[in-house]
C-alpha cells in the first residue's frame, strides 16, 4: 500500500470542545476488509452495476440471493461484491424500502453486537434501529452527530476475507457546527487516530479550485475516513459519493470504468498528495477514485 513519505498520527484530544475523549470503550472492530459500502439499485440495474464495478476494479461477486434482510416484511435481490480495494453490499429491493434503510452508508462488522451497541451509545451515537436478526446474523443502525448513519453487523458464522490491497476512504461531509462532535464521538467508538487535520486543504478536491476547506483524515481498525468540513456550497456531484477507492493508476482505472459503462462526472484533479475523480456507475452509484502521489 502506497502512502506519502511523511505520515503524522495525531491523537484527538477534544480540546476544541473541551470534552474528555480518553474514556475506555470496548474495541469492537474486526478489520477494514469487512466494511461494506451499502449500494441500492433497482432490480433491473443489479447485474449491469455489479459487472461494471467488477470490470473496473476486479472482484468476486457472491451468488445472488432473494431474501429479507430487514426487521420488517420486505424482499430484495442481494449480492456481496468483494474487490481488492473495498467491499460492497448491493441491494435491489423488489418491495418499497422501509425507513430509515437506504440512508445508512456502510456496514461495519463487529466482534459482539451487545458490546458494540454499548460502545456506540457510550461514545455519543444514537441507535435508530435496534438490533434485529437477519438470515445470517444480527444488525443495527446507528447515527452520529451530523446525521451520519451506518449499520453494524455480526454474523453467526464469522466471515473470512483476505486483507485489502488498499483501504478505501469513508467520505463524510459535515458542517463546521457538527464536525468536531462527530470526530470526537467516532474516535471514541472506533479507537482511531486523526492522521491529519488540514485547515487549509485544497478545495479543488471537492470541486472548488482556488479555495480552501478543512479536511480531517482518520485511521482505525474499521478503516480510513475522510471528513470534509464545508459550508455546503458544493458543486455536483460532490457530497453524493460516500466511498473513495485508492488505485495504483488513476488513468487506467478510469479507462476501465468508461469501458464498463461508467460516466466520469468530475475530471481528474491533482492536489498536494493525490489525483482524484468522481465516477457514476450504471445504476447510479457514485464513487470517488484516487491514486496517491509519493513525496
Amino acid at each position: 500500500m502506497l502512502f506519502p513519505a511523511v505520515l503524522m498520527v495525531l491523537p484527538f484530544t477534544g480540546s476544541v470542545t473541551g470534552q474528555d475523549t480518553t474514556a475506555s470503550y470496548a474495541d469492537v472492530a474486526v478489520g477494514a476488509q469487512y466494511d461494506s459500502t451499502h449500494v441500492y439499485v433497482t432490480p433491473g440495474d443489479l447485474e449491469v452495476f455489479v459487472n461494471s464495478f467488477a470490470a473496473t476494479f476486479g472482484g468476486r461477486p457472491s451468488t445472488l440471493t432473494v431474501t429479507n434482510v430487514l426487521p420488517v416484511a420486505s424482499s430484495t435481490d442481494f449480492q456481496y461484491l468483494w474487490t481488492s480495494v473495498g467491499t460492497l453490499s448491493v441491494f435491489a429491493f423488489k418491495t418499497p424500502i422501509p425507513f430509515p434503510f437506504g440512508q445508512e452508508r456502510t456496514g461495519y462488522l463487529v466482534k459482539d453486537m451487545d458490546e458494540a451497541i454499548k460502545a456506540a451509545r457510550s461514545a455519543g451515537a444514537e441507535v435508530i434501529v435496534e438490533p434485529f436478526k437477519d438470515p445470517i446474523g444480527i444488525d443495527a443502525v446507528i447515527q452520529w452527530p451530523g446525521g451520519v448513519k451506518m449499520q453494524l453487523y455480526w454474523h453467526f458464522t464469522p466471515p473470512k476475507v483476505a486483507p485489502l490491497d488498499t483501504i478505501p476512504d469513508n467520505r463524510v461531509y459535515l458542517s463546521r457546527d457538527e464536525a468536531d462532535s462527530f470526530v470526537r464521538d467516532f474516535l471514541r467508538f472506533a479507537h482511531g487516530n486523526v492522521i491529519s487535520d488540514d485547515q487549509q486543504a485544497d478545495a479543488g478536491e471537492i470541486g472548488r479550485a482556488g479555495q480552501t476547506y478543512r479536511r480531517i483524515r482518520i485511521r482505525s481498525l474499521f478503516g480510513k475516513m475522510q471528513v470534509m468540513v464545508t459550508d455546503g456550497h458544493l458543486p455536483y456531484p460532490f457530497g453524493h459519493e460516500v466511498t473513495g477507492y485508492q488505485v495504483q493508476d488513476l488513468g487506467s482505472t478510469l479507462d476501465k470504468a468508461k469501458g464498463a459503462g461508467a460516466k466520469i462526472l468530475s475530471a481528474p484533479y491533482t492536489s498536494k498528495d493525490r489525483s482524484s475523480a468522481i465516477v457514476e456507475f450504471p445504476g447510479g452509484y457514485i464513487a470517488e477514485i484516487h491514486s496517491l502521489i509519493a513525496h
